[in-house]
């Protein structure tokens, strides 16, 4: 399969080697050409532009940051749109809200273009590995033909309902995530008003029942959440946002903004000040 990759970041990046490195003629495009530089070793070809990308790819996998980017990236004048072929596929890796993934779905139909939203979880060491964990919605005759470029860098690959149905899987486990990383940081904070040190608790508790891959994290981050709020803190506010404007459409226990878990990821924002 012919692939064409947006997005180089450090999770981006690695996905784009691991398909380069699967076999598939790989096209890539990038506003920041830097990003370009690693792949100089490799097959991967370059272009212009979203449109001269698609117009070399069957499959053209985005992994960009939010939802204006990837409307702009799509539908733009030089969209990836305006290139690629009748029956080729968009496959949305990005988080946004489940709205546009359907608003762009309907609008590549009407050119004979499909669409899949299947962001994804786990990072850049996970990506390398081919670990992440694909989430994906939309037709599954779709998602089959996808699959195994998804699973370059995917495992698992899990195909959950219509489209959209990704967006929502991965903005519950970002609220979860940022949930208890909130948790995690105010157990070592207590811990330490109590005389224990919040070293020695970072490598004590992740070995029992208490671990988790948030309390990890916090404790790889010096026990507090200044770094993790320095370095992700942006990305998981917005996703926290966009599973408030999704939970606004439904009436389910625990959407609501009273729910613990929506309770506990707005307290650990407020502690990391956004």
């Amino acid at each position: 399969m012919r692939v064409g990759f947006i997005g180089l970041g450090s999770q981006g990046g690695a996905m784009a080697r691991r398909i380069v490195e699967a076999g598939h003629e790989t096209t890539l495009w990038a506003r920041r050409r830097a990003t370009l530089a690693p792949f100089a070793d490799t097959a991967a070809k370059t272009a212009g532009s979203p449109a001269e990308l698609a117009s070399a790819s069957d499959l053209v996998c985005l992994c960009v940051v939010d939802d204006a980017d990837v409307e702009q990236v799509v539908t733009g004048l030089d969209g990836v749109l305006a290139g690629l072929r009748r029956g080729g596929v968009i496959a949305i890796h990005s988080t946004v809200h489940p709205d546009t993934c359907r608003r762009l779905e309907a609008r590549a139909r009407t050119s004979g273009v499909h669409v899949l939203d299947a962001p994804v979880s786990g990072g850049g060491r996970a990506a390398e590995r081919g670990s992440l964990l694909v989430m994906a919605g939309g037709d599954p005759q779709v998602f089959a033909y996808c699959r195994p470029v998804f699973a370059a860098y995917g495992d698992p690959v899990v195909h959950l309902g219509p489209i959209g149905s990704g967006q929502i899987a991965k903005l519950l486990n970002n609220l979860l995530f940022t949930a208890q990383l909130g948790l995690a940081a105010d157990a070592l904070a207590l811990g330490a008003a109590l005389g224990l040190t919040r070293s020695e608790l970072g490598r004590m508790l992740p070995r029992g029942s208490a671990a988790s891959f948030a309390l990890e994290r916090v404790a790889d981050a010096g026990g507090t959440l200044d770094r993790i709020a320095a370095h992700a803190g942006g990305l998981l506010a917005k996703d926290v946002r966009l599973f408030a404007e999704v939970a606004e459409t439904v009436d389910a226990v625990g959407a609501g903004e009273t729910g613990p878990v929506r309770v506990a990821a707005r307290a650990a924002l407020d502690a990391m000040g956004l």
